[in-house]
């Protein structure tokens, strides 16, 4: 086996590393990871949204994907210090238990499914929710219950440990429940962490592999991105009302959905 080359499914491939693409490239890496700690303290997540699309493409689905779960737990635990008072212990508690049931089938199905599928019915299913949610939104249609939490964090839970994303889950309920948005951003921060969290231990344990591989220095300018794009998010969060910022999720919860289907088709038509 050539050196520099890592075990794949199917036939040898060049190493999708960032040690093995240009700086420039990285430096995109990095600005893509900034402007989604800027989206995650002000709106509650896009973090994941806005950065796997660029990390799947550079780094590959797995590796993509597993470092999406990485700076995602980072970020998350970083803010929850910050919005600690506004965290509805409650909301979480209902909405971190199914999602772990939905964390680890979710894992051995990223681990052993091909990536492009799964990637297309995981946009498909978040678009199809948040188009119902906003068109339900406009009626007199409010979901109420735990029921409907149990089934958004399950949902949540499944997805974020597939493609990387579960934020899109929990805010088609915040829609349809109109969940107030300063608790629901703030309450998404814990639960991410859990949920990335486990989805780590999963993966890892499943297929060690899937780590990327970085240098040092390029997890040290990644925590300082995140670090930076997270108290650039506070002082910008004072300057956008609470309706801007549902807005603004619900607008990169439509993005990142999009964009995972047409890179799933992308990858099965090509």
């Amino acid at each position: 086996m050539p050196s520099g080359y890592p075990r794949q499914r199917g036939p040898w491939l060049p190493r999708r590393t960032v040690t093995g693409v240009t700086l420039g490239i990285f430096f995109i890496v990095l600005a893509s990871i900034l402007v989604g700690a800027v989206a995650q303290r002000i709106a509650g997540l896009g973090f994941a949204l806005l950065i796997a699309p660029f990390l799947v493409i550079i780094l590959g689905p797995h590796a993509g994907v597993l470092l999406v779960n990485i700076c995602g737990v980072v970020s998350s635990a970083i803010i929850v210090g910050r919005v600690w008072r506004d965290i509805d212990w409650s909301m979480f508690r209902w909405l971190v238990v199914p999602s772990l049931f939905g964390s680890v089938p979710g894992s051995f199905l990223a681990v052993a499914v091909p990536s492009a599928p799964l990637s297309v019915t995981v946009g498909a299913v978040v678009l199809v929710a948040l188009t119902i949610s906003l068109v339900l939104q406009r009626s007199d249609v409010v979901v109420r219950g735990n029921p409907p939490k149990v089934v958004a964090g399950f949902t949540a839970g499944l997805t974020n440990s597939m493609a990387g994303v579960g934020g899109p889950a929990v805010s088609a309920y915040a829609l349809l429940s109109r969940w107030p948005q300063r608790q629901f951003a703030a309450t998404l921060q814990p639960f991410f962490v859990c949920i990335g969290t486990v989805t780590l231990v999963a993966k890892l344990l499943l297929d060690p592999s899937q780590a990327p591989v970085l240098a040092p220095w390029m997890w040290i300018a990644i925590g300082v991105a995140i670090v930076a794009g997270i108290f650039t998010g506070e002082k910008l969060a004072r300057f956008v009302r609470d309706d801007q910022a549902r807005l603004f999720v619900v607008v990169i919860a439509f993005i990142g959905a999009g964009l995972a289907v047409i890179k799933g088709l992308a990858d099965i038509l090509g």
